[in-house]
């Protein structure tokens, strides 16, 4: 028993004294995993509050606010440790926002947003977007496409169905509408029926692919080892769409995007019909921008977008783009080099990535 305690002392000793080491470096990073507290004060704070720096024997450390408070300690009124830290309270204010849109059933308005979260409309529009990525109008815009997709499956019309989605007429909706659903709303509320989808299967050097396209252009480009299972791909994201085997021209299209994955280095010159929300097609106008025979890592192209805090939502977009190698997606890489998942396998990547680094 002696043992035991004094091995649970010395484990004790060790994390105080790493503690301290963070109250002298007034360490954010520390905020919210200790608090201190000063017998001499009767109060306690983050490692990181901005104080005059207590005595080292006067200190206790406690793992909570609640335990702090229990041993009769007051919060700090400089560094309010009881009070989410500033990142938190901000994440936690644009949460409420997007929790506002989502609910409303038309778009609230700017200036409303900002003062029910408590902020100016300009503070609020400039950290909305600093942490979603996107604006709260394009946020807005797109929380009413998704909307719309749902409804459309579940309503017993395609008016319903745009009035429940939040849209003020059935004019504005339809403007966009083939844009947002790659098709009519009737034939979208149909699971693509009436739609026209032409596709193809070849070989490459990756392996089996299967080029798919609408009337506006390339929509799906699937890599595998399996023609049946890129098939069953395509059937699973339109399954009332009219799949229609390419006659000769599309065969040359085929080629075309065949040639395109076995020299990286030629220019893309077909339309594509790439369907997302205003942040994913964001994300891939930048991939498309990375110059072949170049990488770059997720937090790299988040801040070659201005989004730097955007990172996870950048590793998103990139896992739901659906048109391989003419978006290159294969052109991002983790932080030390190493390569990330790929949707049609990380081999495949790494062969995309070396042949294009050959001129």
């Amino acid at each position: 028993m002696p043992r035991t305690r004094t091995r649970n002392d010395a484990a004790r000793a060790a994390q105080d004294a790493q503690r301290w080491a963070s109250v002298v470096a007034k360490d954010k990073t520390a905020d919210g995993q200790f608090y201190t507290a000063v017998a001499t004060t009767g109060i306690y704070c983050r490692p990181s509050c901005a104080a005059r720096r207590p005595k080292r024997e006067n200190v206790t450390f406690y793992d909570t606010c609640a335990e702090a408070e229990a041993a009769g300690y007051r919060p700090c009124k400089r560094c309010k440790p009881n009070e989410l830290v500033p990142g938190a309270q901000h994440a936690a204010k644009v949460a409420e926002a997007c929790r506002l849109i989502m609910e409303a059933e038309v778009v609230p308005k700017l200036d409303d947003l900002a003062r029910a979260v408590g902020l100016s409309p300009f503070h609020f529009h400039r950290l909305f977007k600093s942490i979603v990525g996107v604006t709260p109008k394009a946020y807005a815009t797109a929380t009413r496409q998704q909307r719309v997709r749902e409804k459309l499956g579940r309503s017993t019309s395609v008016t319903e169905a745009i009035y429940d989605a939040g849209y003020n007429s059935n004019g504005r909706f339809y403007a966009t509408a083939t844009d947002i659903l790659g098709m009519t709303p009737t034939n979208y509320r149909g699971g693509g029926a009436n739609a026209e989808i032409k596709f193809a299967l070849a070989q490459c050097s990756l392996g089996a692919i299967l080029v798919a396209a609408s009337g506006k252009g390339v929509c799906a480009i699937f890599l595998g080892d399996d023609p049946n299972e890129l098939v069953r791909e395509v059937q699973d994201r339109f399954p009332n769409a009219s799949l229609i085997g390419g006659d000769r021209e599309f065969e040359k299209l085929v080629a075309h995007v065949v040639g395109f994955v076995e020299t990286p280095h030629a220019e893309w010159d077909l339309p594509l019909d790439v369907r997302g929300t205003a942040f994913q097609h964001r994300v891939w106008q930048a991939l498309r921008a990375i110059p072949p025979g170049e990488t770059v890592s997720y937090a790299e192209l988040a801040g070659r977008m201005g989004e730097p805090k955007a990172v996870r939502a950048v590793a998103g977009a990139c896992a739901a783009n659906h048109v391989a190698v003419a978006i290159p997606c294969h052109r991002v890489v983790r932080t030390d080099g190493s390569l990330s998942g790929y949707r049609w396998g990380v081999e495949r990547k790494r062969t995309l990535i070396e042949r294009e680094k050959i001129k």
